[in-house]
């Protein structure tokens, strides 16, 4: 591989478009090329780079964080520490295997579904429930089976799922304010160079440590929440 390709040959080699090529120049995330006469040039570290890009994307980072990657791995961090940290930052938050159910065994486990087509197309919308092939795939078999402890006691569905609509507002709205803290206190001040005694494997390790922490806390917060509850609950039927 010759050290100077042109635009097409470098998107040819790195299996992408002369386009991105030139929209990652624009945003930073790649180094623009040696000019000689009117032609620019690329070399083998555009190409690396360019992998490099590809392989983030397709974890799922956006321009703006490979960018911050990449200034990490610019400024010591190995391409080891830039994919564990790719790694940790998207690893699942649960070990659930999703499940497959027919209707037949969906309106056993849900019967007012029969009657009311619309509860089904509720839980598509929540994400509880996924068409396929025919019948329909469990994102979560924890939370169905949660659910159909409920109705089995005598909570009407509608209302089980409406409970899921709103606790799921809250939780989304948790869960943006942790990831905030994270980024506020931990990330950008990396980024920026304010905590240069950090490196990217230090910040790998504290967003390991940070998951299962939020996990706790959130389940601690809500025992208490459900006792204080269930106490005022009480008094009041009491009073």
């Amino acid at each position: 591989m010759t050290d100077k390709m042109t635009i097409d040959e470098l998107a040819r080699e790195a299996g992408t478009t002369t386009r991105n090529v030139r929209a990652y120049q624009t945003r930073g995330v790649l180094d623009p090329p040696q000019i000689i006469g009117r032609i620019g040039y690329y070399s083998e570290e555009h190409l690396t780079r360019l992998r490099l890009i590809s392989r983030l994307q397709q974890r799922g980072f956006g321009l703006q964080a490979i960018n911050d990657l990449l200034s990490a791995h610019d400024t010591g961090s190995s391409l080891g520490d830039v994919l564990g940290f790719s790694d940790a930052l998207m690893a699942p938050w649960t070990d659930e295997v999703p499940e497959e159910i027919t209707r037949v065994e969906l309106e056993e486990k849900f019967p007012e579904i029969k009657d009311d087509e619309s509860l089904i197309n509720k839980a598509v919308a929540l994400d509880l429930l996924a068409p396929k092939d025919g019948g329909w795939s469990i994102p979560s078999p924890r939370l169905m089976r949660v659910g159909a402890q409920l109705v089995s006691v005598g909570i009407p569905l509608a209302v089980v799922l409406k409970q899921a609509e709103l606790m799921k507002v809250d939780i989304d709205s948790l869960s943006w304010r942790l990831v905030a803290m994270f980024g506020m206190y931990i990330w950008e001040p990396f980024v920026s160079g304010s905590t240069p005694d950090r490196e990217l494997a230090d910040i790998t390790k504290i967003l390991q440590e940070l998951r299962p922490l939020a996990a706790e806390a959130v389940s601690v917060f809500l025992a208490r929440a459900m006792q204080n509850a269930t106490e005022a609950a009480t008094l009041m039927e009491l009073g």
